[in-house]
């Protein structure tokens, strides 16, 4: 069984939207047509065009999903459930392109299932549908992308374990796959197959779906949370379930959220970083191994700015462009050239034109605009 712990970056210091993995790379999910681990960044082939980079957030996705800027759509790693989209279930090392298709914008990865909008707002997901993630009406599974209803307004998505969760274009707020913990944010455990509305409201701006739980901010700056809450992850104070959404805190200035298997991070407007959740091997930065329920700056600095974590591992850029990595490092996910762990940001490299990086479970990915 393969995780997917790795890590995809692209350099523009190199070429614009040079596309770099490092990490785990049981299944092929670095992408340099190898399954030998590296810790650190390995460019992936020799091409400039790579845009937005997804990576499984799940033990056992080890899967990538990248878009490149001709809007075409790429995905390698492992092929079970048909997560790649390739209309089979194989495993790939390289890179292969999704249909012949150029108009791919945003794609996402959770346990298997995986989705993508497309730049006329419509929204595609494909693999692993054992509790209707898919929101295709069933529980098939399909290797190649199908088109969920006929909607032309899909805005941000973010794949769960087991659910999806994604914006409209009129700020409504839709969720739908396995309903346990109260994932889904219906004020109950139910599970559906084709997408639900979360309440009424109109001003929900960016989601973000962990292993069983949800963070979305609002246009008002607010940050609310849902779903499993075992280690402290919807930040609320307790650990205690909740089946809809809840405010964190008062506070008006969250901005950019992120979420892994076990803890939750967020960015707020004025640059500043904040975890909460299960500190394992230090992966909440604050320089130890705690769990905590409620948020906790990261640091002094506020200069942070795009957020993204996996199993036990988390990375963040800089407004100055440099990247920094903390927690597990067993596997060489940190990009240090090493595998020792460590509870604070360190900086990967000595480069400063990183930008829009994934992190699957340990294997991380990022590219350039």
């Amino acid at each position: 069984m393969f995780g997917s712990r790795n890590f995809l970056f692209a350099k523009s210091a190199v070429a614009l939207g040079n596309l770099f993995a490092w990490g785990f790379n049981g299944a092929g999910q670095i992408g340099d047509g190898t399954t030998a681990n590296s810790s650190s960044p390995i460019m992936v082939g020799t091409l400039s065009t790579w845009s937005k980079p997804a990576g499984g957030k799940a033990v056992f996705s080890a899967a990538i999903l990248c878009t490149k800027t001709d809007g075409s759509l790429w995905s390698w790693g492992n092929g079970y459930s048909g997560q790649l989209g390739l209309g089979n279930t194989t495993s790939y090392s390289s890179p292969k392109q999704i249909g012949t298709l150029t108009n791919w914008s945003t794609p996402s990865i959770g346990n298997g299932n995986s989705a993508c909008i497309k730049t006329d707002g419509t929204l595609w997901s494909w693999g692993n549908n054992g509790n209707g993630q898919l929101g295709l009406g069933n529980t098939t599974y399909y290797s190649s992308p199908k088109q969920v209803g006929a909607l032309t307004t899909w805005s941000k998505l973010s794949a769960g374990q087991a659910s999806m969760v994604c914006t409209r274009t009129d700020g409504t707020l839709w969720s739908w796959g396995n309903g346990a913990q109260g994932r889904l944010g219906l004020g109950n455990t139910t599970s559906y197959s084709s997408p639900k509305q979360i309440g009424a409201l109109t001003s929900w701006s960016t989601p973000s779906a962990g292993s069983g739980f949800v963070l979305c901010t609002k246009t008002d700056g607010t940050l609310w949370s849902w779903g499993y809450n075992g280690n402290g992850f919807l930040g609320l104070g307790n650990t205690t379930d909740y089946s809809s959404p809840k405010q964190v805190g008062s506070l008006t200035n969250w901005a950019t959220p992120a979420t892994s298997i076990n803890a939750s991070f967020c960015v707020k407007t004025n640059g500043t970083l904040f975890a909460w959740g299960r500190g394992f091997s230090g992966a909440l930065g604050v320089g130890n191994t705690y769990n905590y329920s409620s948020p906790k700056q990261v640091g002094a600095l506020t200069n942070w700015s795009i957020p993204t974590a996996g199993l036990n591992a988390t990375g963040c850029t800089k407004t100055d462009g440099t990247f920094w990595t903390w927690g597990r490092n067993n596997e060489g996910q940190l990009g240090q050239g090493n595998t020792i762990d460590t509870s604070s940001p360190v900086q990967v490299g000595a480069l400063t034109n990183w930008l829009n990086p994934a992190l699957g479970s340990v294997t991380f990915v990022c590219t350039t605009t």
